[in-house]
């Protein structure tokens, strides 16, 4: 169902996939927008068991796209650094494909909701992050993205980096 990748020898492994995703902080989530055009919009997100989630507001263009077509892809850019002399960047990223979810339980939205919080104020104490998750938990809305298909791929020069052996 999902294509194979072309450079495969540039593929990152599911482990190293999840470890990109649980380091970022932000990234490109892709729907089915309006008249069949694409709208891609940045977003914060937290990596947590298995699955992404993103905070939005309760309406509008994303949201719209979503109850029309659930399924999206999602892009984290871990690495880009521009080589000009040798006209490229060496670069890491992944990409997720799957379906999202409009949280609708409390209890999911709001530990999912504290799940962020505590992904982008690790040094707030947890009182802090439950009285900031109470605050907004009714002005916002909680999405759930469970991941169908994941791949990873770097710049071959980091790969080869990565394997050399260390002195």
């Amino acid at each position: 169902m999902f294509r194979e990748m072309r450079r495969k020898k540039q593929a990152l492994s599911p482990e190293e996939c999840a470890e990109i995703l649980s380091r970022g902080t932000a990234g490109v989530l892709a729907v089915s927008g309006e008249e069949g055009y694409p709208y891609a919009v940045p977003l914060s997100y937290v990596y947590h068991e298995g699955k992404l989630f993103f905070h939005s507001a309760k309406a509008g263009h994303k949201l719209d796209a979503i109850a029309g077509n659930d399924k999206v892809s999602f892009c984290v850019i871990d690495q880009d650094q521009i080589v000009p002399d040798e006209y490229t960047s060496y670069f890491r990223s992944v990409i997720v494909f799957g379906r999202v979810r409009v949280l609708e339980d409390e209890g999911e939205k709001r530990s999912t909701l504290a799940a962020l919080a505590k992904r982008y104020s690790p040094e707030h104490e947890e009182s802090r992050i439950s009285n900031a998750v109470e605050k907004g938990l009714d002005a916002v809305a909680m999405l759930e993205l469970t991941i169908d298909h994941m791949s990873g791929k770097e710049a071959a020069e980091l790969m080869r980096a990565r394997s050399a052996p260390r002195q």
